[in-house]
């Protein structure tokens, strides 16, 4: 069994530090499954566990890694549609290579996991990409990145939730409403899911 390092965070919260994004996951939906939790929130390699009137206890982990988790019945990718073309595509692609029809193909091609949400509502880390496309943030963050703006920096890839100011290199843009607060579930994509991005409408 793996050992884990855990940080009192305030009298509820424990945070728990893990070996890589898989084990947040397994530990994620571990806690939120079967622990009596008011919030979990994953990171890329912690899981925050915030408790109702203590915090969780190391003990209450000890099965996290042998558990089986049930299989879900909605466990398809979350298909989002995409555009390329963005300001930064041409030197992100020069910077990794490759020209810009083989980034684009290598970007579609890959499948990817939602390892945790964060810098805005909604705002998703995405990892599994290409490993041959992980180019730095922009030197010089822009003050303002439209919401829908089809983003990486190194290896993750996103797509802004709201417009704001970001430093990640811009290489498309997509139509899909990352978060609502007016649906039930305000984000559309949650740590752990699969996602897949096509080119052209929906």
């Amino acid at each position: 069994m793996s050992r884990l390092t855990a940080h009192p965070v305030g009298d509820r919260a424990l945070l728990v530090e893990v070996a890589d994004n898989a084990a947040a996951q397994r530990l994620f939906r571990f806690a939120h499954r079967t622990l009596d939790l008011e919030d979990v929130i994953p990171g890329h390699q912690t899981v925050l566990m915030v408790g109702r009137d203590r915090a969780p206890r190391l003990e209450d982990l000890g099965s996290w890694e042998s558990d089986e988790e049930p299989a879900r019945a909605d466990a398809f990718p979350v298909v989002l549609s995409v555009t390329y073309g963005g300001p930064d595509l041409d030197t992100v692609a020069e910077r990794c290579r490759m020209s810009t029809e083989e980034l684009v193909r290598r970007h579609l091609a890959a499948e990817y996991t939602v390892a945790f949400i964060g810098f805005a509502p909604g705002f998703p880390y995405l990892i599994g990409g290409d490993p041959l496309i992980q180019p730095p943030r922009r030197t010089e963050p822009r003050t303002r990145v439209p919401a829908g703006a089809l983003a990486i920096a190194g290896e993750y890839t996103s797509i802004y939730s709201k417009a704001g100011p970001g430093g990640w290199q811009i290489v498309g843009s997509s139509d899909a409403l990352l978060f609502d607060p007016t649906r039930e579930s305000p984000a559309l994509l949650q740590p752990g899911d699969t996602v897949r991005l096509v080119e052209g409408p929906a």
